[in-house]
């Protein structure tokens, strides 16, 4: 069963280190799903596959949150350039987004493991 509680502190996290990260692109984003998906995990405690799946949910639903908010960025930008522009710039951040998903959601369910091991 899934602890909501240890999901939410997780990804607020996430979205804390994440922010403060943007300075240092790639190593900051990458950072906050470590340190988020470690203190899901930790939270939850547990077996190695329960750190690792509380680490994955809170990197999943922060990656969802930061592309939904960014493709509606693209998108509201992109109208400048017509219809067809806010379509193509938010399809772009779209997919991107989901790669963004990928990362938070790898590197979180492996530190979730971690969280769970150094609690147990």
């Amino acid at each position: 069963m899934t602890n909501w509680k240890a999901v939410a502190v997780g990804f607020v996290v996430i979205l804390v280190v994440g922010t403060g990260g943007l300075s240092i692109p790639v190593l900051g984003q990458i950072g906050a799903g470590l340190l988020g998906g470690f203190a899901a995990g930790y939270l939850a405690g547990g077996t190695l596959g329960n750190g690792a799946w509380h680490g994955l949910v809170a990197g999943s639903v922060a990656g969802i949150a930061v592309s939904i908010l960014a493709a509606t960025l693209g998108g509201l930008l992109g109208l400048a350039g017509g219809p067809l522009g806010g379509l193509l710039g938010s399809l772009g951040v779209l997919v991107a987004g989901i790669v963004l998903t990928l990362l938070f959601a790898i590197d979180s369910a492996i530190a979730g493991a971690v969280g769970a091991w150094v609690k147990g």
